[in-house]
C-alpha cells in the first residue's frame, strides 16, 4: 500500500513537468506585439531531396489581434540575390500569405549569423489575424536547411538559409 501512494505521487510530479515542458516550447507573443520566431526554436522537417517540402512549425500564444508586416529573415553570402527558386509560404490558422524572398534590408554584423554570411531581411507582405489565443504558425521553404548542412562551406547554389520569420504589428 504505501508503494502504490509513492508510486501515484511520482506519478503526478511527472504530469506538472510535462505540462511545464509543454509551456517552455510555446512562443509568446512579446508586449510591444511583435511575434519572433526562430528556426532552432521550431518543430522542421527538412529533406534535401525534395526540399520544396521543408516546413517549420512553432506553438505560438497570440494575445492582441491586427494586422502585421511579416518578415522573413535569411543567412546570405549574396547582398544582391537570395536565390530561392520557390515561394515562401506563411500560414496562421486560415490565413495564408506567399512570397519570393529579395534582399529588402542588409544587416551587417548581425548576432545571427557568422562571418562571411550577412542577415538579409525581406518583407512578405501584411496579414490580418483576427483571434487571440495558441495557434501553429508554419512555414513552407526549401531554404529551410538541416543546422550541419549550413555549418561548414556552403556551395555556390545553396547562397541563403532560412533563419527567421517575424510578425510586426502594423500601427495606425
Amino acid at each position: 500500500m504505501v508503494f502504490s501512494i509513492v508510486a501515484s505521487c511520482t506519478s503526478s510530479g511527472r504530469k506538472t513537468d510535462s505540462a511545464n515542458d509543454f509551456n517552455i516550447n510555446k512562443i509568446w507573443q512579446q508586449p510591444d506585439g511583435t511575434i519572433s520566431l526562430h528556426l532552432d526554436k521550431a518543430d522542421y522537417y527538412s529533406d534535401m531531396a525534395n526540399p520544396s517540402e521543408n516546413t517549420a512549425e512553432w506553438d505560438v500564444v497570440v494575445s492582441r489581434s491586427g494586422r502585421y508586416n511579416v518578415w522573413l529573415s535569411s543567412a546570405t553570402k549574396d547582398t544582391t540575390a537570395l536565390n530561392y527558386k520557390n515561394k515562401v509560404l506563411i500560414s496562421v490558422q486560415d490565413t495564408r500569405i506567399e512570397g519570393l524572398p529579395e534582399c529588402d534590408r542588409i544587416i551587417r554584423n548581425s548576432e545571427d549569423v557568422a562571418y562571411p554570411y550577412y542577415r538579409a531581411d525581406s518583407f512578405i507582405g501584411s496579414m490580418y489575424i483576427r483571434d487571440t489565443g495558441e495557434f501553429q504558425i508554419q512555414v513552407i521553404s526549401e531554404q529551410i536547411l538541416p543546422k550541419e548542412k549550413f555549418n561548414g562551406d556552403v556551395s555556390g547554389e545553396d547562397l541563403s538559409k532560412f533563419l527567421s520569420v517575424s510578425f510586426t504589428p502594423v500601427k495606425r
